[in-house]
């Protein structure tokens, strides 16, 4: 994932840090970040928080699952922010949907479907996408997740 090195290289020049919350990419964002050397001086903290109870206990507030789902581009904004805030990073991230399974806890939002934000705390800015994926294989899939990251981050982190 070659644009993660231009994603850590940006973030050392500009000597910022960032943070994740990861549900259902399980990881895979964290991981692609931390494989490139220099990742160290840049990334804070990542949480993987699969379930409601944990993402709640990140700061997520309840009120936003209970209303909108945990699998909502509201609740994608709450943990990239949350995270940003708890760390303290200049960019948090949050990530959540369901990667081709169905979820007996959560009975709402479609399947396939993940939701992301990235949080930039220094101007108090969301940016929010979500995106089909398409894959039969729950790898893949995260890895197409964390491809398109990759590509907003870049985006955002100019």
């Amino acid at each position: 994932m070659e644009n993660y090195k231009e994603i850590v290289k940006r973030l050392i020049l500009k000597n910022k840090t960032i943070s994740t919350m990861e549900s259902c990419t399980g990881g895979a964002l964290v991981n692609a970040i931390t494989n490139i050397e220099g990742a160290s001086e840049v990334l804070k903290y990542s949480a993987i928080t699969y379930s409601n109870e944990y993402k709640i206990k990140m700061g997520v507030d309840g009120n936003i699952i209970d209303n909108y789902s945990v699998y909502s581009i509201e609740t994608a904004k709450e943990m990239s922010k949350k995270i940003s805030d708890f760390t303290n990073s200049n960019y948090g991230v949050g990530i959540t949907g369901k990667l081709n399974r169905e979820d007996s806890h959560n009975l709402y939002g479609s399947n396939n479907l993940v939701f992301i934000s990235v949080y930039d705390k220094d101007n108090n800015k969301y940016t929010t996408y979500s995106i089909k994926v398409s894959k039969k294989n729950r790898i893949q899939n995260k890895n197409e997740v964390i491809l398109f990251v990759g590509n907003i981050l870049l985006m955002v982190i100019e």
